[in-house]
């Protein structure tokens, strides 16, 4: 069997490389992926001589979201295909030559698995070309992807095949190749939509969206190798190559029509029931092969998970009287909703997915203006008309409420998670551009139900700023803004109120003092020496106004807010505005410190005092932000810097130089690390100060929230989700000239040879 499949392979390939078609399609894939590889390659190589950053270059010429080569490339092959595979069988059913096959000692088997084989064998010709690609980033990319980019290629080699398979069925349909061809991009069409179709049914998404060829190949070209996809492809190929012996034994053996169909549904019935088998999260293995497990759970939230033994639920509510309640409704939203937890499902294959759909009151004056007048109920059934989205499978207001109590999360998107134990905690969106949770959100309410976390207690009783409120000066946002996605609550941290009237509760991690406005009685004193002396963790934050009242409290460390307040002289900002530079030294203290320097963003400061040390208490100092040397000074006379100029007065103290605007002070105290952050302005991270845009400032106000509380609860909070960064960060052509010799020898040189040999093949066939 394998000689005479061997034979008929061979003389398939004959007869391909003796046709135009097979040599026009490789020299017009191969200039094509030569222009696609070359432009990104150019581009990085630009960018590495105007002196910005080339890390990861391997997967961003090869596989990037938007225009990576493989990722325009899988779209492409849909169009290859179908001309190579129009004529594998039609032609033998036109030229009436299948008689003789079928007359001949060879089974339909045979015949079909032997012509599958060239199209392999082409389909592999065509990856050698991507090779090539694959081998010029491996001489001229430092510390290259390699198995990476090779994942990728073997995706697309897989859809080749996948899409020769399909082709080759289409062609044993007719004795037209034309027709054969259109039929085949039919079915490929069909074969990328069907994943959209009957989404609003269970049973029949999951059927539909595993049937759905489309992005297949994508996986394996972000570097990730999932046996549910290896066993797509398989399924598939061997699903149509089924179809087709079943398709040519009917002609050759006169089966009735019925028993033809009946084979066929057996064969689909079989493939639909091991394509169900293989995409149960239980059965799926994985292989990441790119440099940094991009694809991968960072090891911290594989330790997290991990310790969240029992079974787990994520209920998502839905209302879709929400703002964008009808997109999260529709049916299209489910599935690749799911996918987001697909990093978590591979360590917690036992996680359950649910959604519940309702419609009650809340936030939305668009819809309100939209439908004045209206009930709840008929704002929901004409939103469900509009949008096509069957009304029944809404819960009414007091089904909902029967369940569950949303009126905490305000009625809007929102899910819940619930361990076996009973143990809760909830996942929200953010208002903001990327809207749903991150690794980093998803993780920290996961450490929430496993772990005990830092606790920040906010001192009040002295005028000091709270986070119950929503003014500008307050701390609502950082501290437990539900839609703030770098708010406390949402990076793993509890909030709550301190006072000094008693000592500080042990379960209190982090005190944050913000801008007293009141001297501290002797008793509070006293009390919140215990807790210093104890080894706890304070933020305190003063205001230039607020001098006479903080400085004692700053004097416990060995500092002391400045006379006046910093300005800087800035035609675009006003003279109190000024900008904070996160120092080097600040990158010991946490690594979003780090990002922050790297990205060149600064902390924005409005009425900032400069922090000057007058005592060593004992901490080891570190500045972790400091104002612009040039044209910044602690102001002493103007107190207006609306209506009024500000000028350098050297004569009665005013320096220009740069002014540490925070700092960090540590120190051991028994077997824990004290940690204290003292910061010269309060208005950097209140609800304005956050909010707050100024054109050309790259602000980064947020950045000092997590990285300052990441190091004041001893690295526990928010999780640390850092991967390592990539060390293909180097391209050895270094000009414009280089990277033009890559793209013509791509470009020109390469399909010449390939045109060259298309000649030499024809000039032979002729002499034959």
């Amino acid at each position: 069997m394998f000689k005479m499949t061997r034979n008929i392979a061979r003389t398939e390939l004959q007869m391909l490389f003796y046709s135009p078609i097979a040599w026009l399609i490789l020299v017009v894939f191969t200039i094509q992926a030569g222009v696609l590889f070359s432009d990104l390659f150019a581009r990085v190589v630009s960018n590495q001589a105007m002196g910005y950053s080339v890390s990861g270059s391997s997967l961003y010429i090869f596989s990037n979201n938007w225009n990576g080569t493989f990722t325009l490339i899988q779209n492409y092959l849909y169009y290859y295909i179908p001309l190579l595979t129009m004529s594998l069988v039609s032609r033998e059913l036109s030229s009436g030559s299948i008689k003789l096959l079928y007359s001949s000692p060879v089974t339909n088997v045979q015949i079909i698995v032997g012509k599958f084989v060239s199209v392999m064998v082409y389909g592999a010709i065509m990856m050698g070309v991507l090779l090539v690609l694959w081998f010029l980033g491996l001489c001229t990319i430092k510390h290259f992807d390699w198995p990476a980019v090779l994942t990728g290629i073997l995706g697309l080699y897989l859809l080749v095949c996948a899409y020769g398979a399909i082709g080759l069925f289409m062609s044993s349909l007719t004795s037209y190749q034309i027709v054969a061809a259109i039929g085949t991009f039919a079915v490929l069409m069909v074969l990328n939509m069907v994943g959209g179709w009957g989404q609003d049914y269970d049973f029949v998404r999951d059927i539909t969206y595993w049937l759905s060829i489309d992005g297949r190949s994508t996986t394996f070209i972000r570097g990730l190798i999932c046996s549910e996809d290896v066993l797509y492809f398989v399924i598939i190929v061997v699903l149509f190559l089924s179809l087709t012996v079943i398709r040519l034994n009917a002609v050759r053996q006169k089966v009735p029509l019925g028993i033809t169909l009946g084979r066929n549904l057996v064969v689909i019935l079989v493939a639909c029931f091991l394509g169900y088998f293989s995409s149960l999260p239980s059965l799926k293995a994985y292989y990441d092969a790119t440099e940094t497990k991009q694809n991968t759970l960072t090891q911290n939230s594989q330790d997290i998970v991990a310790k969240l033994d029992g079974k787990l639920t994520i209920t998502t509510y839905i209302n879709i009287l929400d703002p964008a309640g009808t997109w999260y409704a529709a049916g299209y939203f489910l599935k690749p909703d799911m996918d987001r937890f697909e990093q978590y499902l591979r360590f917690k294959p036992d996680m359950k997915l649910k959604y519940v759909y309702y419609y009650d009151t809340c936030y939305n004056p668009q819809l309100d203006k939209q439908y004045p007048g209206m009930t709840l109920r008929e704002k929901m059934v004409e939103l469900s008309r509009i949008y096509g989205i069957d009304s029944n499978k809404f819960k009414t207001p007091e089904e909902i409420r029967s369940m569950i109590d949303l009126s905490g999360e305000g009625n809007t998107f929102v899910r819940q998670i619930v361990r076996e134990n009973g143990e809760k905690a909830w996942l929200r969106i953010y208002n903001d551009m990327q809207k749903f949770p991150s690794e980093r959100e998803i993780t920290a309410a996961f450490k929430r139900m496993v772990m005990k976390l830092p606790v920040v207690g906010f001192l009040t009783g002295h005028g000091e700023r709270g986070y119950t409120s929503n003014k500008d000066r307050d701390y609502s946002a950082f501290a437990n803004d539900k839609k703030f996605r770098y708010a406390l609550m949402n990076q793993g941290f509890d909030v709550e109120y301190v006072t000094l009237e008693k000592e500080i509760p042990e379960n209190i991690n982090i005190v944050v003092i913000a801008e007293s406005r009141e001297m501290f009685t002797d008793v509070e004193n006293t009390n919140l020496q215990r807790y210093i002396d104890r080894g706890g963790n304070l933020f305190i934050l003063g205001e230039p106004k607020r001098r006479e009242e903080m400085n004692p409290l700053f004097a416990k460390f060995g500092f002391e807010l400045m006379e006046g307040q910093l300005v800087k002289q800035d035609t675009n900002l006003q003279a109190d505005v000024v900008l904070s530079y996160p120092t080097k030294e600040a990158d010991s203290i946490a690594y979003d410190f780090a990002t922050m320097r790297r990205y060149e963003q600064v902390v924005v400061t409005e009425g900032v005092s400069g922090l000057r040390q007058v005592a060593d208490k004992g901490y080891t100092v570190t500045e972790l932000f400091r104002s612009d040397t040039i044209g910044s000074w602690n102001e002493l006379e103007t107190t207006d810097f609306v209506d009024d100029t500000i000028r350098l007065n050297p004569t009665i103290g005013e320096e220009e130089r740069s002014y540490p605007t925070l700092v960090a002070l540590s120190r051991k105290v028994g077997d824990r690390e004290q940690r204290v952050i003292l910061s010269g302005d309060a208005d950097c991270i209140s609800n304005g100060g956050l909010m707050s845009q100024r054109a050309g400032v790259r602000a980064s106000n947020f950045t000092l929230i997590l990285g300052g509380f990441y190091w004041l609860s001893d690295y526990e909070a928010p999780v640390d989700v850092r991967r390592p960064r990539p060390t293909d960060d180097k391209i050895y052509i270094t000009s414009s000239t280089g990277s033009g010799v890559v793209k013509w020898s791509l470009v020109l040189v390469l399909p010449l040879l390939l045109l060259g040999g298309g000649v030499f093949t024809w000039i032979r066939r002729k002499g034959r």
